[in-house]
């Protein structure tokens, strides 16, 4: 005899941020919940903790800073288009995303000047400099 489930009224944070896609593991989405990485509604929580449509998180992911709404709640992991209909982007904090993706793609790769080992001249005023 199927059951018939319930439309999601909560669901654990973790889980939430598996679903939308932020993180590629629940232990990952725990790791960075027990870190301060994430927040909801301003204050630092457990992993358990419970979200529904309408609060507010703070997403922070390496350099990048999410303030999202949760609009929807979802207890699979769905294809991204979806992943995004569980959520809504401040502007601002889309703006500040944008702009970091901009000066990103101008700034200079430290690693364009770096050509493979050096050579036997280089070596040697390497050793010259560093008294070896």
């Amino acid at each position: 005899m199927p059951t018939e489930r319930a439309p999601l009224d909560r669901m654990r944070l973790d889980k939430w941020l598996w679903a939308a896609r932020f993180y590629k593991t629940r232990s990952l989405a725990t790791q960075a919940i027990e870190h301060g990485q994430v927040k909801l509604n301003g204050a630092r929580v457990k992993p358990a903790r419970e979200v529904k449509p309408g609060d507010r998180l703070e997403v922070q992911l390496g350099e990048t800073g999410w303030n999202l709404t949760v609009r929807a709640l979802s207890m699979q992991r769905g294809p991204a288009p979806a992943a995004q209909a569980l959520y809504e982007e401040d502007p601002a904090s889309h703006a500040r995303r944008q702009q970091q993706a901009r000066e990103r793609k101008l700034a200079v790769n430290p690693a364009a000047a770096i050509k493979g080992r050096p050579t036997k001249r280089d070596r040697r005023l390497i050793h010259r400099f560093t008294g070896e």
